[in-house]
């Protein structure tokens, strides 16, 4: 059995999907029933990550265990894995990010290496995922869009191959059902690598409307938008450090992983853009 950590976010929600539609036996981790009512056949359970009992009892019977940890804080990895531990998990997937493998590490990539850290020393077997960011990140764009007629940039020359979510589940879903990739670190990401500017004007182009893009004076801006009543000052300087870090990437870094990993390229962004088309749609036009 495979417990699936996060099973309705963008990540775990598409690999519910793909590893029922394997065969697997899926034990579905959420902190919302209401939630998981879209999840397919997969045996859903509703508790906290930072609950050993119930981790305990979620983990039990099972043997490989996808992990996603949200914050900045490590208690839910922790408490994760002494229940692996317990219950005997032989192998673990964990959902960390690119920023690890950046030099030098940024606050962001450090969280995550704490965690990878955390899970080597728990002894069980791991592969550890590093996506970039997702395509699923647009829909955070659509904010100012509603509020004030535009896009906020906060990147301008900045390239990003962002993935889709569904790519990241499909690596996820070949390291927990297949041998091989044990003590492994995947870098993740898209196939095209745009400016935020590229990405809205794709998305304008497939929902067939004009989106004006503005650009942001500092990332300390973008962090006073997204966070109103202030950010806890560890996360708003690693904001910060990220933003002008992507920022100064006018390349943009993209790997062939997903390829070499699942056969197929990772799927464009305007793929994705055409796919998500009527959410898109809503999410501008400010819907639920």
């Amino acid at each position: 059995m495979i417990v699936v950590t996060g099973a309705t976010g963008h990540v775990g929600s598409e690999l519910v999907v793909q590893l029922v539609e394997r065969g697997e036996n899926v034990r579905a981790l959420v902190r919302n029933a209401s939630k998981a009512t879209k999840l397919p056949a997969a045996d859903v359970v509703v508790g906290d990550l930072e609950d050993l009992s119930f981790l305990l009892k979620a983990c039990d019977g099972a043997d490989r265990l996808f992990l996603l940890t949200p914050g900045i804080e490590h208690k839910a990895a922790k408490t994760a894995l002494r229940a692996a531990r317990e219950t005997g998990i032989e192998r673990i997937v964990y959902l960390s990010s690119y920023a690890v493998a950046t030099t030098p590490l940024p606050l962001m990539g450090r969280w995550h290496h704490e965690r990878e850290q955390l899970i080597r020393a728990s002894g069980i077997p791991a592969t550890f995922l590093r996506p970039c960011g997702f395509t699923t990140n647009t829909f955070d764009w659509m904010q100012t869009l509603r509020e004030s007629g535009y896009v906020l940039d906060p990147t301008g020359p900045g390239r990003a191959a962002l993935i889709d979510p569904a790519d990241i589940a499909a690596v996820a879903t070949a390291a927990l059902t297949e041998d091989g990739h044990a003590g492994k670190a995947y870098t993740l990401t898209g196939g095209d690598a745009l400016t935020v500017a590229e990405h809205v004007a794709v998305i304008a182009a497939v929902i067939g409307r004009k989106i004006a893009v503005r650009e942001v004076a500092s990332p300390e801006d973008v962090v006073r938008f997204r966070y109103p009543n202030g950010a806890p000052p560890s996360l708003a300087a690693a904001l910060v450090e990220g933003l002008r870090s992507m920022r100064s990437d006018t390349t943009g870094l993209v790997t062939t992983t997903v390829q070499d990993l699942t056969g197929r390229p990772p799927r464009s962004f305007r793929q994705w853009c055409e796919a998500n088309a009527d959410t898109l749609q809503s999410a501008v036009d400010g819907e639920s």
